[in-house]
């Protein structure tokens, strides 16, 4: 699949898109202007090395890294072939792919009123959907791209889980219309159970995957 914008199966048209800022502009003109293939959004991969034991808000932006930035096709290649394959990585690590200016923290302004959908994986089998999810969302082939703010692997000792965040958790079309297009995508069967849980019941009982939604 190619990383560039492609015609989705609805008219999104209807929901609230971020706008488009003078320097996302400036920086497609200047993409264009040296022969490049710019991207709709900028994009940034970021890790975290958890260290084992309880989570406090601190301690996990400290872990938090920034690999790189991105914002053209050429770029993207470039950057994903040097990235370490997820069945390399150790447990527990997370690794991110969010547009640019939204960090992958619940508290974020763009991820506050959000949430996210989440698929879990037996050990290894991962990196295959990974890899498909993040070429779907650097070329914007998801549906209701515009409310999503970023996608994460997660490794663990006896799970792997992706998982993709949104914008609104509340605006139930577009939830159920992503996890509609996730499970397109990934050629998840008819009847697996996926996973939501909104971004502010996670800083309740300050976990990401335990206590979660089940909506089919």
């Amino acid at each position: 699949m190619e990383p560039v914008a492609g015609k989705k199966e609805h008219d999104n048209s209807i929901y609230t898109q971020p706008p488009v800022s003078d320097e996302d502009r400036e920086r497609v003109a200047l993409d264009l202007k040296a022969g490049l293939h710019p991207l709709k959004h900028k994009f940034v991969f970021w890790y975290t090395r958890r260290t084992p034991g309880v989570r406090t808000q601190t301690s996990y932006e400290d872990n938090i890294k920034k690999i790189v930035d991105f914002s053209t096709v050429e770029a993207f290649w470039v950057t994903y072939c040097h990235l370490a394959r997820p069945s390399t990585l150790p447990s527990p690590t997370d690794l991110h792919l969010f547009k640019g200016g939204i960090r992958p923290l619940w508290e974020d302004s763009a991820n506050c009123n959000g949430g996210k959908w989440i698929i879990r994986f037996k050990k290894v089998i991962s990196g295959r959907f990974w890899e498909d999810l993040v070429l779907a969302l650097v070329g914007d082939q998801l549906d209701y791209g515009d409310n999503i703010c970023g996608a994460v692997l997660s490794i663990r000792f006896n799970e792997d889980i992706l998982s993709v965040w949104n914008r609104n958790a509340s605006d139930n079309q577009a939830v159920m219309g992503l996890r509609d297009s996730i499970k397109r995508l990934l050629k998840l069967p008819h009847n697996y159970v996926m996973e939501y849980k909104p971004h502010d019941a996670s800083l309740r009982d300050n976990s990401s995957y335990r206590n979660t939604w089940l909506r089919g």
